[in-house]
C-alpha cells in the first residue's frame, strides 16, 4: 500500500521490513569480515522474516543469482564503513554528543569503541527502539556509549522530544542520516535538515546520502522487479517510497551553511577493492552519492 500520513510499521513490514533488510546485509558482511557488526545477525533472527532467515541460512530464492548477494554484501560494507569513519572522525575531532535518525537495527551504539563521555541518541518509532533495545539486552550486548533512545516519528517534533532526553543544542553533534531520505516526504525531507542546523553549533557535522532519482526505486521491467524479489522485498519498494520532487541534497545543505563533499558510490566501491556491477540496477544508481558535511 501506499504511504499515508501518520502511517506506522514494524520490522517485519513496510519500511520496517527495509532496516530488517539492512540488517541482514549488514550480518553477510560481517560474515565475510567486512566488517564488525556481530549484532546485526542476532536481531535479524529475532525479527524472524522467514526470507532473510533462509538468506542468512545460504537457502536462496529461486533465481536468486550468487552475484545478489555478492552486491548486498559488498554494497553495505562500502555503506557501513562510510557512516562509521564519519562517526569515528567526528569523535576524533572532539565531538561527544551522536544523534542517529531512523536508528532501526543499527547497533553502533553496542559495537563502536566510543570515548568516554560519548553520547548517543538513538530515534526511530516507539515499536522499531523497544524491540531493539528489548532483544540486544536479552542478547547481554551493553551500550558502549552513554545510549539515550527517542521513540518518536521524524514526520512529528522529534526535536522536541530529542530536547527532552537531554539533547544539548549548544554541543557540537555529529548526525546520521542513513537510509532515510526515500521514506520522507519531499517537504518533511527539508525540514528535517532545517531542523538539524537550528539544533547544530558551529563545528557539528551531518552524514546522509544524495539520490538523484527516486526513478531508481520503481520497477518499469518484470526482471526489475524479479531483482528486487530476488534481494528479499516482497513490498513493492515504489510505494514505500514518497514520490514527488525534491531538493538536491547538497544544494539544500549548503545553503544552510554546511560545507558538504559528496562521494560517489561508485568511486567508494573501487576506493574498497570491489567490483562495480555494470548492469541495470547499477545505472539506476548513478550518482548516488554518500555525503558528509560540517556546519561553519
Amino acid at each position: 500500500m501506499a504511504r499515508t500520513n501518520g502511517d506506522t510499521w514494524d520490522l517485519a513490514s513496510g519500511v520496517g521490513a527495509t532496516a530488517t533488510a539492512v540488517a541482514a546485509s549488514r550480518a553477510l558482511a560481517n560474515r565475510a569480515t567486512l566488517i564488525d557488526d556481530p549484532w546485526a545477525e542476532p536481531l535479524v533472527k529475532a525479527v524472524g522474516m522467514e526470507m532473510f532467515l533462509r538468506m542468512l541460512d545460504g537457502h536462496l530464492q529461486p533465481g536468486h543469482a550468487e552475484t545478489d548477494v555478492q552486491r548486498m554484501t559488498h554494497g553495505m560494507a562500502v555503506r557501513t564503513r562510510y557512516f562509521d569513519d564519519f562517526l569515528t572522525t567526528a569523535t576524533d575531532s572532539g565531538i561527544r554528543q551522536i544523534v542517529i535518525l531512523a536508528s532501526g537495527l543499527d547497533a553502533r551504539s553496542y559495537r563502536l569503541p566510543w570515548p568516554a563521555g560519548t553520547v548517543v541518541f538513538e530515534i526511530d518509532q516507539p515499536g522499531v527502539i523497544d524491540f531493539k533495545v528489548a532483544t540486544l539486552e536479552s542478547l547481554g550486548a551493553t551500550a558502549t556509549a552513554d545510549l539515550r533512545t527517542v521513540g518518536v516519528d521524524l514526520r512529528d517534533d522529534w526535536p522536541a522530544a530529542l530536547r527532552s532526553a537531554g539533547f544539548d543544542p549548544a554541543a557540537p553533534t555529529a548526525w546520521i542520516a542513513e537510509g532515510l531520505l526515500i521514506y520522507l516526504p519531499p517537504e518533511a525531507q527539508d525540514r528535517l535538515f532545517d531542523h538539524i542546523a537550528a539544533l547544530s553549533p558551529a563545528g557539528s557535522r551531518l552524514a546522509t546520502e544524495f539520490m538523484p532519482s527516486m526513478g531508481a526505486f520503481h520497477s518499469d521491467d518484470q526482471d526489475g522487479e524479479d531483482r528486487w524479489r530476488r534481494l528479499g522485498f516482497n513490498d513493492d519498494l515504489a510505494e514505500l517510497v514518497y514520490p514527488g520532487e525534491r531538493s538536491h541534497v547538497i544544494e539544500y545543505l549548503a545553503g544552510l551553511g554546511w560545507q558538504v563533499t559528496g562521494s560517489l558510490v561508485q568511486e567508494l566501491f573501487e576506493d574498497n577493492g570491489f567490483d562495480h556491477h555494470d548492469d541495470d540496477m547499477t545505472e539506476k544508481f548513478t550518482g548516488m552519492q554518500y555525503v558528509s558535511a560540517t556546519l561553519h
